[in-house]
């Protein structure tokens, strides 16, 4: 038996899931899983150092409904390409990074050949969906022949029972991981601190797509009030998108541009290194329409690191952490939420201490990659 992974999104593009993916499929016998994947800049460089069979094509579009002939056009190609990978790897089954696109390419498929397929949700990709009644159909079908609905989350899971009953029993959690062996605790460095313009103050770290989602703005928001009682307080924000401008913006018209610091392009070792030697992390997301966070794998990342880390009550998030040990769910709609849960720990570095060693006890016992490729080996059968 053979799976194939269809997903636009994979390394080297960045984002949460497409290290999902990676991270999983490479750990899994590599006899029997390969990917079919979109391209990005540099493809090449990182297919050749993986020992994961990866086939990369262009599985992005405009359009991802049927009604337009750019849509029909986009569907009818990638259809066709991926028969003829079943055919040349003798592929049994397909695994869909999405319901849209990818879930409609394996439902097509399946309609006219018989293939199964299971598909992950993310949460915010239902939602997306949700505002469309064309591309809330097609999430309906891919749903009701998929063998199983993976979803990262229980608050994904709740949207996919949205579909009915038949749709919720399909529905299983689970959880991205973490590599704990890489994301690892480490002393504060003064090398490392002084290269990145950190020494002597306090850092809060977010890491994530510059969107609107993501909530950058309401940390920005809450800087003038927490300089108060912290004077020597960093914002760090990690990751480049749409939103820099008028972040960059925004903390100018607070006067708080010294307070703030832009990282856009880093490696990942950098980017561990900059988990690492934070004070504190936070990702302070919040609903922006259909748009959730449906799990946040950096807050997993940050507490393998060892970090108390915040996240607002929007998705998934709360499923990351354990409430009032390793770190805090807050509205991050509201600014003084935010001022008064970051000045309670950053002035309590005991607190800072216990907190972090209780997070990478967490991960360490439960969103472990070892634990987890044992869970999908069992969950993929």
């Amino acid at each position: 038996m053979k799976t194939l992974l269809i997903t636009e999104n994979f390394p080297p593009k960045s984002g949460g899931s497409g290290r999902w993916f990676w991270e999983l499929y490479s750990r899994l016998p590599h006899a029997e899983y390969s990917v079919l994947a979109g391209e990005w800049k540099d493809s090449d460089l990182f297919d050749t150092d993986s020992a994961l069979s990866i086939s990369r094509y262009t599985l992005s579009s405009s359009e991802w409904g049927f009604i337009s002939l750019t849509g029909a056009f986009f569907y009818l190609k990638t259809v066709l390409l991926i028969r003829r990978q079943i055919k040349q790897q003798k592929i049994t089954r397909l695994h869909c990074g999405r319901v849209l696109p990818e879930g409609v390419m394996a439902w097509i498929l399946n309609i006219f050949t018989g293939i199964p397929y299971s598909c992950y949700v993310h949460g915010e990709d239902l939602e997306t969906a949700a505002s469309s009644r064309e591309q809330n159909f097609l999430c309906k079908q891919v749903i009701k022949r998929a063998t199983k609905i993976i979803c990262n989350s229980q608050n994904s899971a709740n949207l996919v029972a949205k579909f009915g009953e038949a749709a919720s029993r399909k529905a299983i959690v689970f959880h991205p991981g973490v590599d704990s062996s890489q994301f690892v605790p480490a002393e504060p460095n003064v090398e490392i601190r002084a290269r990145l313009n950190w020494l002597d103050k306090k850092v809060v770290l977010t890491v994530g797509r510059l969107q609107a989602r993501k909530g950058q703005d309401m940390m920005i928001r809450a800087l003038p009030a927490v300089k108060k009682d912290i004077p020597n307080i960093l914002y760090a924000v990690v990751g480049d998108g749409d939103c820099l401008t008028m972040l960059q913006n925004l903390a100018a018209e607070l006067g708080v541009e010294d307070n703030v610091q832009f990282l856009r392009e880093i490696t990942d070792q950098q980017m561990i290194q900059c988990y690492q030697q934070c004070d504190l992390f936070i990702l302070p997301n919040r609903t922006i329409g259909n748009d959730i966070e449906g799990f946040g794998m950096v807050l997993v990342e940050a507490q393998s690191c060892g970090k108390p880390v915040i996240a607002g009550d929007s998705g998934g998030t709360s499923e990351t952490l354990i409430e009032g040990q390793t770190g805090f769910i807050i509205d991050a709609t509201r600014e003084h939420n935010i001022v008064a849960t970051v000045v309670e720990l950053l002035t309590d570095n005991q607190k800072l201490k216990d907190m972090g060693d209780k997070g990478r006890a967490h991960i360490l016992q439960n969103l472990d990659w070892k634990a987890l490729v044992l869970k999908a080996k069992a969950l993929f059968r």
